[in-house]
C-alpha cells in the first residue's frame, strides 16, 4: 500500500519512508495494515483488539493507545504523520481516508 512517502509492505511485514525501513513491532504493523485496509472506518479499541490481537487477547482495551501513540511517533518525520490515524472522541480510531504523505 503506497502512500507518496510511506510504503506498507504486506508480503514483507515491513513500513518504509523515503525507502528507508521503519522499526514496527509486528503488533503496530498488524494495527497500521488493518487501519490502512479500511480508509476513512472508525474501529473501536475493542474491535481493533478482536481483529490485531484476537479474540482471546485478555489484556486492557488501553493496549490499542499505546500502540497508536508508538505508530505516531514513528510517522512524525512525514508531513501530518501524527496525523494519519485519526483519533474520534469517544469512538476510536481510523486511518486517515485519502492519506497521502
Amino acid at each position: 500500500m503506497d502512500y507518496g512517502r510511506m510504503l506498507i509492505d504486506e508480503e514483507r511485514f515491513a513500513v518504509y519512508i523515503d525507502g528507508v525501513k521503519q522499526e514496527f513491532t509486528l503488533k503496530e504493523f498488524e494495527l497500521i495494515r488493518f487501519l490502512a485496509r479500511h480508509p476513512g472506518k472508525v474501529f473501536s479499541r475493542d474491535q481493533l483488539l478482536e481483529q490485531v490481537w484476537g479474540y482471546d487477547y485478555a489484556g486492557d482495551s488501553r493496549t490499542v493507545d499505546v500502540h497508536i501513540r508508538h505508530i505516531r511517533q514513528k510517522l512524525e518525520q512525514l508531513p501530518q504523520g501524527d496525523q494519519i490515524i485519526e483519533t474520534v472522541r469517544g469512538v476510536g480510531y481510523r486511518f486517515k481516508e485519502g492519506a497521502i504523505c
